[in-house]
């Protein structure tokens, strides 16, 4: 058997099998995504423009740089990431969710890569990026630290990784679960399950036992007041997202 089958869990597969045509409706399933979206890509541009000295403000500031978003979903990350000027690869295990992307790609005038596929069989095929963008996808994998593994294989030398999930605590049970899954209902019920979260501090070993140097951490932080999210340099106590670079 392959490797490209070792950490793909066919449950979590068909739960956003299931989703795939509502990636789009910032109302729909995907809600809490659109809502965090914003800030999680004013993280993600921010560590790329950093770390490749690039300058926002200038057109197409990513011109140049290979991204891969691993567990693209809909296209929510893809999309800007190729509005910037990058060329795209948006890969995703569920197989429903490819064309949902492709036909809003093209339907928003962007040329994007997307592929059924899995971060194992790109590495086995010998696809390398500058950057490769993991978010919200290593607390549905089988075997995190053999995924990100598989990660740190796909950046070139110098490649930077940015990787986003969910703390595991009773905030982040009482949030991320019951919050959102049922008192809110933004996502469907058993979309998470609890002990596959994972700590800051654990992830940050398993990103080092993978052969990546962590740089930073933020939390996201979601005010019930404004009804909006926004970093923090000291609460990741439920949702959280990391940079690491790969040794050049």
């Amino acid at each position: 058997m392959q490797a490209a089958q070792t950490t793909i869990d066919p449950a979590e597969v068909a739960k956003f099998e299931a989703m795939a045509a509502e990636w789009w409706d910032p109302n729909g399933k995907f809600k809490p995504l659109h809502m965090l979206n914003p800030c999680r890509l004013g993280y993600i541009t921010s560590q790329i423009a950093a770390e490749f000295d690039r300058d926002l403000n200038s057109e197409n500031p990513f011109a140049d740089l290979r991204i891969l978003d691993i567990g693209c979903g809909g296209g929510l990350l893809s999309e800007p990431m190729a509005r910037l000027g990058a060329e795209v690869v948006g890969a995703d295990a569920a197989g429903g969710n490819i064309p949902v992307a492709q036909v809003h790609a093209e339907q928003s005038g962007l040329t994007i890569d997307y592929r059924h596929t899995t971060a194992e069989a790109l590495a086995d095929a010998g696809e390398r990026f500058d950057v490769v963008l993991n978010m919200e996808v290593v607390e549905h994998v089988a075997d995190p630290l053999a995924y990100l593994t598989a990660c740190q294989t796909l950046l070139k030398p110098g490649g930077l990784h940015i990787c986003s999930t969910i703390n595991r605590n009773a905030k982040s049970f009482a949030m991320a679960i019951v919050g959102a899954e049922y008192v809110m209902r933004w996502l469907p019920k058993g979309t998470h399950e609890w002990n596959k979260f994972i700590t800051p501090d654990e992830l940050y070993s398993l990103i080092e036992k993978a052969g990546l140097t962590p740089v930073d951490r933020k939390g996201f932080v979601f005010n019930p007041v404004s009804w909006q999210w926004s970093l923090s340099a000291k609460d990741m106590s439920v949702n959280y997202v990391t940079a690491s670079v790969k040794p050049a």
